[in-house]
């Protein structure tokens, strides 16, 4: 399913996944991840849990951008078809990572692409995935009576009421899906309503 421009596709979990091929042993992990440090930081965490494991290999792409590394697979074996498996389904936020523990037997260059994919792609089914819209907040300060008016503009799920608060006027802060902030904007300044809009 190809995602809507002010949309993406996520990890809606953590996912596992686990095979042999002749006698080499692959464990496949798949985490929703938001920023380069925090895939960095769950990298560590796996290879010091398999740390008598031969290889640990990983990829990602976070905010589109990509990283893959072999981690002393010949190039381009691990690295890249695990990120091919991330880019198959469509995802970001994304991080694979794939370790695996030699068995003694050589499995060759196409052997090993195979292998670093079907773990990563397994690993990637088991977490599922779910979508998240990029979103803009909207800090309203209405009169009293325009309230109806800021009301009818909370239409889920595009449009979530997050706060609101009475005194001498009443406030409100909204979450818009992008593809929508416009629209609202439109609709508040036709009200002559004050607002304020930024990025969520």
């Amino acid at each position: 399913m190809r995602a809507e421009p002010d949309s993406r596709r996520v990890p809606a979990g953590e996912g596992r996944s686990e095979f042999r091929e002749r006698a080499s042993r692959f464990l496949g992990f798949s985490f929703p991840v938001e920023t380069e440090g925090e895939a960095r930081a769950l990298i560590a965490r796996l290879e010091k849990e398999f740390h008598d494991a031969t290889h640990v290999c990983y990829a990602w792409r976070i905010d589109g951008a990509p990283r893959a590394a072999d981690a002393g697979e010949p190039a381009g074996t691990a690295g890249k078809p695990i990120l091919g498996a991330i880019n198959a389904a469509g995802l970001d936020g994304a991080l694979v990572a794939v370790v695996r523990y030699f068995g003694g037997t050589k499995l060759g260059t196409a052997g090993l692409v195979r292998c670093y994919r079907q773990a990563a792609r397994e690993a990637l089914e088991n977490s599922g995935a779910r979508e998240i819209f990029s979103t803009d907040d909207f800090e309203i300060d209405a009169a009293f009576s325009q309230i109806a008016v800021v009301k009818r503009l909370i239409v889920p799920p595009d449009v979530h009421q997050v706060e609101e608060s009475f005194g001498d006027r009443a406030r409100f802060r909204l979450r818009v899906r992008r593809s929508r902030a416009d629209d609202v904007a439109r609709r508040l300044e036709g009200e002559r309503i004050a607002f304020r809009r930024f990025p969520s």
